[in-house]
């Protein structure tokens, strides 16, 4: 059977959810999926799980906290952070958590850890294969069909050729939002544009040791109290124009060679052991949802809350996350998850890292399972599959 007599486009298997994406939102998404005894397809078109967190060496486990020795973020959340270090932490171990040693107040340490890269995408894949989850690496969703306001199929190119999945519902965790936009939903773009970063793992007199060499990005508003932003180049990146990342990879390339060189004159023994192998592109697209969580809505209350996250730049903040950013209504069975939810332009970069991609992961996935049309869906039901599944879906709810 095809979609189409003319492109030829053949349907193979068909899935009761589809994630595309294998970044940390699309396991959590798929994993939840799988959890509610859904079929689950987990599309990567890298050749390793865990996005920027893997593929991109950007291992730092955000907090689950406040800062002030509450614990905010809870299920799958706490499950990989815990699963990531696992067979050890490399840095950042948080003993006042995970030991009960010391104190968690404000000059303590927050609940986050760095872990190795190769050890988690090695183990998460078994993990989520032992779930049931059917992954394909390499392969890539080029187009979706739709039927009135429903995808239909998935399109996907990978060494088969070009094929579709059909499905009942879908899971846009690309960190893109590519899924969305071939969709037809509303979208919108990072306004400032993302620097050049050249994070890499070395070896050498002083060990193994992660080099975050150009600093993650930091909005304009917020470059204050001696928060300054690393430029390894005087210009910004979209992160949507193939050209333009193509650029982008090869200066980053350069730019660790050239701190190679530099740290090699100090230590002849020094020798890069990890590059990273997709770009650190932080923001690029999000969808324009049924809400905008903005970044001034701290410690809000949302009825529809399907999680809560911290802010990782700084202690205090608390965000309720509203079921309405993870969907619009013009693509009634297609949910976003990650750094592709709806949020304005200053809380995207606090939405982006993993503890968010893993709280809206696991709402997105579980709500996948549940229907095919999430603007119909009873999120009270939702809530309470969440809350039985160990999240906290209120600050208001939280112990201490």
């Amino acid at each position: 059977m095809f979609i189409n007599e003319t492109l030829k486009t053949k349907i193979t298997k068909e899935y009761d959810v589809i994630v595309c994406g294998g970044g940390f939102a699309g396991i959590s998404a798929s994993l939840a999926s799988a959890r509610m005894g859904k079929k689950t397809l987990l599309l990567e078109k890298m050749y390793m799980l865990g996005g920027l967190g893997t593929a991109g060496i950007v291992t730092i486990y955000l907090p689950l906290c406040d800062g002030f020795g509450k614990q905010v973020s809870f299920g799958i959340a706490e499950e990989l952070l815990r699963f990531s270090i696992s067979e050890g932490c490399e840095a950042r171990y948080p003993e006042n958590w995970l030991d009960g040693i010391g104190t968690r107040g404000e000059n303590d340490k927050r609940f986050e850890v760095q872990y190795n890269p190769h050890i988690f995408a090695m183990k998460i894949e078994k993990f989520l294969l032992d779930a049931g989850v059917d992954i394909m690496y390499g392969t890539y969703a080029v187009a979706v069909d739709k039927n009135d306001d429903k995808i239909e199929h998935i399109i996907v190119e990978n060494k088969s050729g070009r094929y579709a999945y059909k499905t009942k519902s879908v899971v846009d965790a690309t960190g893109d939002c590519d899924i969305a936009l071939f969709a037809d939903a509303p979208t919108d773009t990072f306004e400032q544009g993302n620097i050049l970063a050249a994070w890499y793992y070395s070896l050498g007199k002083d060990g193994y040791n992660l080099r975050i060499y150009g600093a993650a990005d930091i909005p304009d508003e917020e470059k204050v109290n001696g928060n300054k932003t690393e430029y390894l180049v005087d210009r910004r990146f979209s992160g949507l124009d193939a050209e333009e990342i193509s650029e982008m990879v090869c200066l980053s390339h350069r730019a660790t060679f050239n701190n190679v060189m530099k740290k090699r004159k100090e230590d002849e023994s020094y020798i890069p052991v990890t590059m990273t192998s997709i770009p650190q592109i932080r923001m690029t697209r999000k969808i324009v949802g049924e809400y905008v969580l903005k970044n001034e809505e701290v410690h809000k209350y949302f009825e529809d809350s399907i999680g809560m996250v911290s802010n990782w730049k700084k202690r205090g903040p608390v965000y309720e996350v509203p079921f309405r950013t993870l969907y619009s209504g013009k693509v009634k069975n297609l949910i976003c998850a990650g750094r592709c939810t709806s949020t304005d332009q200053t809380l995207w970069d606090v939405m982006r890292v993993i503890p968010c991609c893993a709280v809206t992961g696991e709402a997105a996935g579980t709500a996948a399972a549940m229907t095919d049309d999430f603007t119909s869906l009873d999120v009270k039901e939702l809530q309470k599959i969440l809350v039985n599944n160990g999240v906290v879906l209120h600050e208001n709810d939280l112990k201490g």
